[in-house]
């Protein structure tokens, strides 16, 4: 009689032995992927730095008798001819900022808990278009129909509230400071509000209820629940905004009219330039020392933007307990 086959053995074991172990070729291919991303970035951002220095180092080096012989820099060094260039940049920063994020807050916070779920989804979608428009097309609205409406209203504040320093002495057309920063203010609401909208949708749902279940209003539950969760995102996207905000050039080119001041007279033309707009204005030309006071002018507007990414990060590693990983 033939012997009865042996019993085969459990196929889940052989198969284990004969396959390979999961991750051993993906996990290093995406660890070298991913580490190589990284160490591009900084040696861009340390090429982009060191073109600045050493394009700069003859303007940084000049004396007074050379500067003299740059048409736009005749009786100032460079010191001179940056501190009004930084401070305008700032100033109009900041008030983009001051009226950006308050409204980029109430836009988010409208979409993700108050608008109907249809709506917010269209809502959502306009928003990140609008995040899409180029820059010269802002100025050229802001230069056609913000400016004239401005007029008016530039003109009553200054007139009431003229005793006030920063806003008295307006004078038509509204081609200011502070019409630059409301222009600059619709250019960043876009991206602050998309990336603070996502971060309120982020809050985890069980936070809302409870509060909700404890008895809270809605109100109450986004001052207890959203807001703390939100607040790392809401600084990030801050400071992504104000970064735009300080590079930001043809908005800006196209609406102020430039002068060399350090002073809060917002409402008056003629006092602030940003270094972008300086730039962009003075470039095409431009030639030898003055090319150099250009791109040094380039390098403060590259360390005033690293600085306050490092800020940012400062902040928000402080309210690491509010992040969305906790």
């Amino acid at each position: 009689m033939a012997a009865a086959p042996a019993p085969d053995a459990p196929r889940g074991a052989s198969e284990l032995r004969l396959s390979r172990p999961p991750g051993r070729v993906g996990n290093p291919v995406f660890a070298g992927i991913s580490t190589g991303a990284g160490i591009i970035i900084l040696i861009i951002l340390a090429s982009v730095a060191g073109f600045l220095v050493f394009r700069s180092w003859p303007a940084i080096t000049a004396s007074q008798a050379q500067y003299d012989d740059v048409g736009f820099m005749t009786g100032k060094n460079l010191g001179e001819y940056l501190a009004p260039l930084i401070f305008g940049t700032l100033l109009s920063s900041v008030l983009a900022l001051i009226i950006a994020v308050p409204l980029s807050i109430a836009i988010a916070l409208f979409i993700s808990h108050y608008a109907p779920r249809s709506a917010a989804q269209g809502l959502g979608y306009l928003v990140d278009l609008l995040a899409a428009i180029p820059s010269v097309v802002y100025g050229m609205w802001g230069m056609a129909w913000l400016v004239p409406v401005l007029n008016p209203a530039f003109q009553w504040v200054s007139g009431t509230l003229g005793f006030i320093p920063p806003l008295a002495g307006f004078q038509a057309p509204a081609k200011n400071l502070m019409a630059a920063s409301i222009v600059l203010a619709v250019m960043i609401l876009p991206i602050i509000t998309a990336t603070i909208r996502e971060v309120f949708l982020q809050t985890p749902r069980l936070h809302e209820e409870a509060s909700l279940a404890l008895g809270a209003t809605r109100w109450e539950m986004i001052r207890m629940s959203v807001f703390p969760f939100g607040r790392s995102g809401i600084i990030s996207a801050s400071m992504l905004g104000l970064g735009r905000a300080l590079g930001e050039t043809m908005a800006v080119l196209m609406i102020l009219s430039p002068g060399f001041l350090v002073n809060f007279n917002i409402l008056q033309p003629g006092q602030h330039q940003t270094i972008a707009a300086n730039i962009a204005n003075q470039f095409p030309e431009a030639s030898g020392l003055g090319a150099d006071v250009l791109i040094a002018t380039g390098l403060a507007l590259f360390a005033i933007t690293f600085g306050v990414n490092l800020l940012a990060r400062w902040i928000i590693s402080r309210r690491a307990e509010f992040s969305g990983a906790n």
